[in-house]
C-alpha cells in the first residue's frame, strides 16, 4: 500500500513537473511560434479562406504577376510624406501606395497638400488644405471623393491609413479596409512606462485616465469600419479579443519597406566613415535613427550611454555611436563627445548607407504602437537589432535572441544589452545580422506587403461568397 502510494505520489509530482514546464515553455515560445505554427496548420489544407486567415498574410505566397482585375482604389491619408520627414504612417502609405500603382492600379490618394506629391502614372492627388488642429478636412475630402466617386467608375475598394478617413464618414462603405499604425489600448503600455521614467519633480501626468476613456471610444466606432488591418501580430489579437471586433474583418498583414533600397552593399557606407572620421579599425558602431524625440526613448539610451562612458573607458575606446534624424535630442546627444555623431536627417537612400555602415541597430522605442519602420530597414540590410521589449516588436520582429537583444525599458536593463553587445563583438553581430536578413526577406519587404494587400483589396472588391475567388487561397 505505501509502495503504490508512493509510486501514485512520483508520478503526481512527475505530471505536475511535465505541465509546468509545458506551460513555461508555451509562454516562451508562443509568440515566436505562433505564426509559423498556424502556417504549418494552415498548409495542410488545399484551400483556405482568408478573410478567417489568423496570421500574418506576409507569410504566405502571391503571385508577382499583375491580377486580371485591376482596382480604382481610393486612399486616405492624413499627410504624404517629405523627402527627410516622414513618420511611419505616412512612409507605409507611400511605400504601398506607390507599388500598387505600378503594378497598374488606379490609386486617388485624399490628402493634405505636401510638398513631395510623386509623379507615377495612376496615381492621382486630391489636395486640400489640413484644419488647425493638422487633421484632413473631413468635409472637403469627402465632397472630393464623392465627386470622384461618380465620374462612371466607382471605387472598387476604400483605403484609411487609421483615421485618415473618420468613422462617421466610413460607417457605410461595406468596401472599406482601414490599416492602424496605433491604437489607445497599445499606448497606455508606453504612458505606463514614461509615468514610471517620470523625474520626481515633474508632474504627474493625468493621460492614463484619459488613455483608459479612449479605448472605450475607440471599441465603441471601430465596428463602423467594414475591415481591418494590423500591422503586428500584437494588434491583430487586440483588436479580436479586447475591442471584440469579428474574426473575418480583422486581418494582420506586417509592414515592409523596399528591398531594393535598403540591401547589404558592403562599400556604401565607407564614404560616411571618412566623413565622421571613423577608422577602420573600430571595433564596434552602434546606430540610432528616426525622430530624436522623448517617447522614442532616447533620453533612456542618452542617461545610458551616458553611464557607460563614465564606467568604462575601454568601451569609450571601442566604440562609436552614429545618430540619424532630428528632434531636441540631437543637440543632447553632443554632451556625450567625440564617440558619438549627430548625421542629421537621412532621405532612403542615405539611411542605406547608415546601416551599412553600422554593426547593431538601437531602437529604444517608449511607443508599443504599430510596427517601426526602422527596425525592418535594418534587418534588410543584414543588421541585428536591440529594441524594447514591447509586444509588437517581440510578437513579430525580434522574436528570438538569433537575430537580436530585447531589453525592458530601464536604463539598468538598457546598459546591460549594450554591456552584452560589446562583449559578444562584431563576428557574433554578423551571423545574427544574417538571419535577422533572412527572416526580413520572407516578410518585411514592400514586395510582400503590397501583393498581401493587394490580395486583400481584390477580395474586397469581389462578392465574397463566391468559392475559388480571390478571398480563396490554394496551396500549391
Amino acid at each position: 500500500m505505501a509502495k503504490d502510494l508512493r509510486r501514485s505520489c512520483y508520478l503526481l509530482l512527475l505530471l505536475s513537473f511535465f505541465s509546468s514546464f509545458l506551460f513555461i515553455c508555451w509562454s516562451y515560445f508562443s509568440n515566436r511560434c505562433y505564426a509559423d505554427v498556424q502556417i504549418a496548420v494552415e498548409a495542410d489544407k488545399r484551400e483556405l479562406n482568408l478573410l478567417s486567415f489568423q496570421a500574418a498574410w506576409n507569410s504566405l505566397h502571391f503571385p508577382s504577376d499583375p491580377p486580371s482585375r485591376l482596382l480604382k482604389l481610393a486612399v486616405f491619408v492624413k499627410k504624404w510624406p517629405d523627402k527627410h520627414h516622414a513618420g511611419g504612417l505616412e512612409r507605409h502609405a507611400m511605400t504601398l501606395h506607390q507599388d500598387l500603382a505600378r503594378r497598374g492600379h488606379e490609386l486617388h490618394v485624399f490628402t493634405s497638400s505636401s510638398t513631395n506629391v510623386t509623379s507615377i502614372e495612376n496615381l492621382h492627388f486630391h489636395l486640400s488644405q489640413p484644419t488647425a488642429a493638422g487633421y484632413l478636412d473631413q468635409a472637403t475630402i469627402w465632397k472630393q471623393f464623392q465627386a470622384e466617386d461618380s465620374t462612371g467608375r466607382p471605387f472598387d475598394v476604400v483605403h484609411t491609413e487609421s483615421v485618415g478617413l473618420m468613422h462617421f464618414r466610413a460607417r457605410n462603405l461595406n468596401n472599406l479596409a482601414v490599416s492602424w499604425h496605433g491604437i489607445a489600448y497599445e499606448s497606455i503600455h508606453s504612458d505606463i512606462i514614461q509615468e514610471l521614467l517620470r523625474a520626481p519633480q515633474d508632474k504627474q501626468s493625468s493621460i492614463l485616465a484619459e488613455r483608459v476613456t479612449k479605448v472605450v471610444e475607440e471599441i465603441q466606432f471601430f465596428p463602423r469600419y467594414a475591415h481591418h488591418v494590423a500591422t503586428s501580430d500584437h494588434v491583430g489579437d487586440v483588436l479580436k479579443r479586447i475591442y471584440m471586433l469579428p474574426e473575418e474583418r480583422v486581418h494582420i498583414i506586417l509592414n515592409g519597406v523596399d528591398e531594393g533600397i535598403f540591401k547589404p552593399e558592403a562599400y556604401s557606407g565607407e564614404d560616411l566613415k571618412l566623413a565622421f572620421g571613423i577608422q577602420a579599425s573600430t571595433p564596434l558602431i552602434l546606430g540610432i535613427a528616426g525622430r530624436l524625440v522623448k517617447d522614442k526613448g532616447h533620453p533612456l539610451i542618452f542617461e545610458a550611454l551616458k553611464q557607460i562612458f563614465n564606467e568604462s573607458s575601454k568601451f569609450k575606446e571601442d566604440v562609436v555611436v552614429l545618430v540619424a534624424g532630428d528632434g531636441p535630442w540631437g543637440a543632447r546627444y553632443k554632451e556625450l563627445g567625440s564617440n558619438l555623431r549627430v548625421l542629421g536627417p537621412l532621405d532612403q537612400a542615405q539611411l542605406a548607407r547608415f546601416y551599412n555602415v553600422i554593426d547593431i541597430f538601437v531602437n529604444p522605442t517608449l511607443r508599443a504602437q504599430g510596427l517601426d519602420h526602422t527596425l525592418l530597414e535594418a534587418m534588410l540590410v543584414g543588421k541585428p537589432l536591440m529594441a524594447t521589449k514591447l509586444a509588437s516588436i517581440t510578437g513579430s520582429v525580434v522574436i528570438s535572441q538569433e537575430i537580436g537583444y530585447t531589453f525592458s525599458p530601464t536604463v539598468d536593463m538598457l546598459k546591460k544589452a549594450v554591456y552584452n553587445v560589446w562583449k559578444d563583438g562584431r563576428v557574433t553581430l554578423q551571423k545574427k545580422g544574417q538571419l535577422a536578413r533572412e527572416r526580413a526577406l520572407k516578410l518585411f519587404t514592400a514586395t510582400k506587403m503590397a501583393a498581401a494587400y493587394e490580395r486583400l483589396f481584390l477580395c474586397i472588391a469581389e462578392n465574397t461568397k463566391v468559392r475559388n475567388g480571390y478571398c480563396t487561397y490554394t496551396n500549391n
